[in-house]
């Protein structure tokens, strides 16, 4: 089988295996303990998070140590709803990934407002500088770069803005970290990231925090993570963690992602010259080198497409859900102005750093094959 859906999850890759079997069998201790063991265990996360400031671009303290980037992001959302009573209102982008749009409207009901993105799925700095002139909300949220489209959002500049209007900024940069340089990217108030979307092991992740200022924590009952996170520390996890992302850093490093951003470009030429009523969404915007949105042509479902694909020796993933004959139409491309039976034909195909420019010819192939199927069966 081949695997085109890293944008949902990555298989764990081998410099992550490895440090995580090893960082298990040398650190089992609790790192709260007091022993020995338990200080080893402890002076392991302080390593790691003294690594990975040095990438974000932040200071140790800032990092908090997650379950991944659901539960960071409910984190910070839970944070301002509990520690700003007389909060105004809190700004989200509408093509959020559900776990930052979901405990968003929980949380904050009508004092939420999403922020519009246009046609080409790029949030609206427009929008947001011309509200800011009238009023200021507690916290601004806007994905680096996001999960169905690939789109890369303008977040340097959210930030710009935030900072002159001096209004707290929220990244959620699950999709941007270990596909892009993730240097710059601690500037921002609040970043959230988690291991199993670069090569790491699942259940682990971050939040970057401000500098400043208590952290209320979301999970109640113990001191961890200096009183901003309860239970016990995943130190295994952690290190197989940075590994993943030492390890795509310093791909990025050689520029790895600009050859694989090739790759992607010629299989989208040839699917639009060989595949008929099929279109790319974003094609002209900056996107993540890996992902491609694609508007496949009419069938009954998109599941239809996955499924046959999955057939043929290809997992990828659709852009809405498509359950018992029943299309959802995807929320992103409803905010861009999608309609539901456009969406309702939307495939997404994500590579990973090991995909090969061969696996993508042979993608391209088998979507042919399989078009041909359904327009004879």
């Amino acid at each position: 089988m081949t695997y085109f859906d890293h944008n949902a999850t990555t298989p764990l890759s081998a410099a992550a295996r490895e440090a995580w079997l090893e960082a298990a069998d040398q650190f089992p201790a609790n790192p709260s303990s007091p022993h020995r063991l338990g200080a080893r265990a402890e002076a392991a996360l302080s390593e790691a998070r003294e690594k990975l400031a040095r990438m974000l671009g932040c200071e140790p303290f800032d990092l908090i140590w997650t379950s991944g980037a659901t539960e960071s992001n409910n984190t910070v959302l839970h944070h301002y709803t509990r520690t700003r009573p007389e909060l105004k209102e809190v700004w989200v982008s509408a093509i959020e990934h559900p776990c930052v749009l979901i405990p968003a409207q929980h949380y904050f009901g009508s004092k939420l407002r999403r922020i519009p993105v246009s046609h080409d799925g790029v949030v609206d700095l427009n929008w947001i500088e011309k509200q800011l002139s009238k009023r200021r909300p507690a916290l601004i949220a806007v994905m680096a770069a996001n999960n169905e489209t690939g789109v890369i959002q303008p977040w340097q500049s959210v930030l710009q803005l935030c900072r002159e209007w001096e209004v707290a900024f929220f990244c959620d940069a699950a999709q941007w970290i270990g596909k892009l340089p993730a240097r710059s990217i601690g500037q921002c108030d609040w970043v959230s990231g988690c291991a199993h979307k670069f090569g790491g092991p699942k259940g682990v992740g971050f939040l970057k925090c401000p500098s400043k200022g208590a952290i209320l924590p979301l999970i109640f009952g113990g001191e961890q993570e200096s009183g901003r996170r309860s239970g016990t520390e995943n130190v295994a996890g952690v290190v197989g963690m940075i590994a993943a992302l030492e390890e795509c850093e310093a791909l990025l490093s050689k520029k790895a992602h600009e050859t694989r951003s090739t790759w992607r470009a010629r299989f989208e030429t040839h699917l639009l010259k060989r595949l008929p009523g099929c279109s790319i969404v974003d094609i002209k915007q900056p996107r993540l080198w890996n992902t491609v949105a694609a508007l496949m042509p009419q069938a009954d479902c998109q599941q239809r497409w996955v499924v046959k694909l999955d057939k043929a020796g290809f997992a990828v993933s659709t852009g809405s859900a498509c359950a018992s004959g029943k299309e959802e139409a995807s929320h992103v491309l409803s905010a861009m102005g999608f309609a539901a039976e456009e969406s309702s034909r939307m495939l997404r195909f994500s590579s990973g750093w090991q995909t090969r420019q061969e696996e993508w010819d042979a993608l391209g192939d088998a979507i042919l094959q399989v078009q041909g199927e359904m327009a004879t069966g």
